[in-house]
């Protein structure tokens, strides 16, 4: 694998963790939202749905790493969590319902803040590898000086 496919490689993983950040911010700042954007009820979660893919790339390439294919990371999809919402007694809010209970979105904030630390490690081991490859590539442009 070339400096550059490797950068392709690393690149497609950066992206795919900063959707899963904008996802997990999303449902965070929405986690007491309890009606949606077309009205039809409490805010529902968000999850980023990866998938590994081979690189595409020049047939000759695809030729040569039959054996040792290189994948990257796409997004497939946004998939909308199903669970049902929490219901919260409180009797003085406008969406309360007849029995005093309000919709409440399906967001755990714990389990948010988990999903988001877990998705800033994957982004900074990332980073840390495109350093390190962009350093192996400067030292290797110095031994042809």
């Amino acid at each position: 694998m070339d400096v550059f496919s490797t950068m392709d490689v690393i690149s497609s993983a950066l992206t795919a963790e900063r959707t899963r950040l904008n996802a997990i911010a999303s449902n965070v700042a929405n986690a007491n939202t309890v009606r949606s954007a077309d009205g039809s009820g409490p805010y529902k979660r968000k999850d980023v749905i990866l998938e590994s893919a081979p690189m595409e790339s020049e047939f000759t390439e695809v030729l040569d790493r039959v054996d040792h294919p290189h994948t990257e990371v796409r997004v497939v999809g946004i998939h909308e969590d199903s669970s049902p919402a929490k219901k919260v007694y409180k009797p003085e809010h406008p969406m309360a319902d007849a029995s005093g209970y309000v919709e409440m979105p399906n967001v755990n904030p714990v389990e948010e803040m988990a999903n988001m630390i877990s998705a800033e490690r994957a982004f900074q081991q990332n980073v840390n590898v495109f350093q390190t490859t962009k350093q192996m590539a400067l030292k290797a442009l110095e031994i042809g000086r």
